[in-house]
């Protein structure tokens, strides 16, 4: 068993096939899921895991090279616009972009976060 890091063996399992370019999206339990991504959803209850939470532990685990996230989350949700103010290259989209900029993703990471706009389509890079 792992000492430290992610330990849910879907998720870092998921984490270690990716390569450089690919997609990452971390999405609230409202962000309908598209089709072909694989998909690790740890939604337990409302909230549960938060978007901070999952994001923080990603982030610790992944070379991020950019983000996209949509426009909306400034007005809407202050609180994750803040968490995303220090990734890479951020831009920002609407909403329906970042729904269909989604499904070239390769993994969907499911948070339980229950407040709106709280998703984000991470880039990987490379560590060298």
């Amino acid at each position: 068993m792992k000492r430290s890091g992610i330990l849910n063996r879907h998720l870092a399992g998921a984490l270690a096939e990716l390569g450089h370019g690919d997609g990452v999206l971390v999405c609230d339990v409202g962000m309908p899921v598209p089709a072909g991504p694989r998909v690790v959803d740890l939604a337990f209850v409302a909230g549960v895991p938060s978007f901070a939470e999952v994001l923080g532990g990603l982030l610790a685990e992944l070379v991020v090279e950019g983000a996209t996230a949509a426009g909306e989350v400034r007005e809407a949700n202050p609180a994750a616009a803040a968490l995303l103010a220090d990734l890479p290259d951020l831009r920002f989209v609407t909403h329906t972009e970042l729904k269909e900029l989604s499904a070239g993703a390769r993994l969907v990471v499911r948070t339980g976060e229950a407040r709106p706009y709280a998703n984000v389509l991470l880039r990987c890079g490379v560590f060298f």
